[in-house]
C-alpha cells in the first residue's frame, strides 16, 4: 500500500533526504528559510537544517544563482531555488555561459554539480512576467540536463539523481502541479532513472507528446478521446535536455499520429524539435501529418478568461486529434 501525498510534499520529502544523506548538500534561495518558500515547498527545513543550510538569498538572481555555482566549483551540492521562471533570466550569464559550458572549458577538469529549482507556468492569474515557460529555451543549450517532474513520484524521486549528476541539472515545477496529489509507492530508497521519457498511458490511434503542467490535461483529454472511441497513447517527455528520442518514437511508430502538447510559445519551442526529430527519423511511417497545442503568441494575460485561452487546454487537444483521425470536433 501507498501513501497519498501532494506534489509540494513530496518535493520537500525530497529536500529533506538530501540534506540527512549529505552535509554538502544545502539550500538556498529567496524566501527559503524564514518563510518557508514561495510555495511552501522548504516550510519546516531551517528549523531542522539551520540558516547554514537553509540560505535565505538577497533579491538577485544573477548574484545568488552564481554563488550557487561558485560553491559547487568548489565541492559543495547547492540546491538553487529561483522563485518563478522568469526571474531565471536574471542568472542567464552564469547558467548559459558557466555552468554549461565549463566542463568543456576546461578540458574536463571541472565539474559545476549544481541543481537549480524553479516554479514554471501559468494558469494562477498572476500575469505575463509571472507565467512563462522557458524550458525550450534551456534545452537548448547543451550542457545542461533539464528535468519536468509532472508527477508526485517524479517530484519525490528525481532530486537525488540530479544531485548525484556531475554537470549542472534544471528542474522545472510547474505551480500548477504543487497541490496535486497522487498515491506515492512504499519504495526505498525512492529512485528513478532522469534519462528516459515515460508512457503514462497506453493506446494505438494516436500519440499525445507532452510534459509538466501539460500532463494532466492530456490525460484527461485521452479519457474524453477514449469516450469517443479514439485510443490514446499519453508520453510524458519527463527529460527535456537530453530527449528520450527511442521513447518518442516506438510511440509514434506504434499510433502513426502524433500531437506535442507543450505550454510554451509555438514558434521556436521544444514541440517544434519534437516534430522535427519524428519527421526526420519516422516521417514514412506516419499515417497524417504531426500537429501541436502550444500557448498563443501572446504574452500571458492576467484576466482568467484570457488566460484561459492563451494556454492549451483538454478541448484544443481533443480536437487536434480528432483532426488528425479525419473526425470533426
Amino acid at each position: 500500500m501507498g501513501r497519498r501525498i501532494s506534489y509540494r510534499e513530496a518535493l520537500r520529502e525530497a529536500l529533506r533526504e538530501a540534506l540527512q544523506a549529505d552535509p554538502r548538500v544545502f539550500l538556498m534561495g529567496e524566501d527559503v528559510g524564514r518563510y518557508g518558500g514561495s510555495y511552501a515547498v522548504s516550510k519546516g527545513l531551517l528549523d531542522e537544517f539551520g540558516p547554514e543550510r537553509i540560505r535565505d538569498t538577497p533579491l538577485s538572481e544573477l548574484g545568488f544563482v552564481g554563488a550557487g555555482i561558485g560553491a559547487a566549483l568548489g565541492g559543495m551540492r547547492p540546491i538553487v531555488e529561483v522563485m518563478t521562471v522568469n526571474f531565471s533570466l536574471l542568472a542567464l550569464d552564469p547558467i548559459v555561459n558557466s555552468a554549461a559550458m565549463l566542463r568543456h572549458m576546461s578540458g574536463g577538469q571541472f565539474s559545476v554539480p549544481v541543481v537549480i529549482r524553479m516554479a514554471s507556468g501559468a494558469g494562477r492569474q498572476v500575469a505575463a512576467q509571472h507565467s512563462n515557460s522557458f524550458e525550450s529555451w534551456y534545452a537548448h543549450v547543451p550542457g545542461l540536463r533539464v528535468l519536468s517532474p509532472a508527477t508526485v513520484e517524479d517530484a519525490r524521486a528525481m532530486l537525488a539523481p540530479a544531485l548525484a549528476d556531475p554537470d549542472p541539472v534544471l528542474i522545472f515545477e510547474h505551480a500548477q502541479l504543487y497541490n496535486l496529489e497522487q498515491e506515492l509507492p512504499d519504495i526505498e530508497p525512492f529512485s528513478v532513472d532522469i534519462h528516459s521519457a515515460c508512457v503514462r498511458r497506453s493506446g494505438s490511434d494516436i500519440s499525445l507528446i507532452t510534459c509538466g503542467g501539460c500532463l494532466p490535461k492530456t490525460l484527461q483529454a485521452a479519457e474524453e478521446l477514449a469516450g469517443l472511441g479514439i485510443s490514446a497513447e499519453v508520453v510524458d517527455l519527463r527529460v527535456l535536455r537530453p530527449l528520450d528520442d527511442a521513447t518518442l518514437l516506438a510511440s509514434v511508430r506504434k499510433c502513426r499520429r502524433a500531437v506535442v502538447v507543450i505550454e510554451a510559445w509555438r514558434s521556436g519551442s521544444l514541440a517544434a524539435e519534437i516534430m522535427a526529430r519524428i519527421a526526420e527519423q519516422a516521417f514514412f511511417e506516419l499515417d497524417a501529418p504531426l500537429a501541436r497545442v502550444c500557448s498563443e503568441e501572446v504574452p500571458i494575460p492576467y484576466a482568467r478568461h484570457l488566460e484561459e485561452a492563451a494556454l492549451p487546454q483538454v478541448a484544443k487537444i481533443v480536437a487536434a486529434a480528432q483532426a488528425l483521425l479525419g473526425l470533426k470536433p
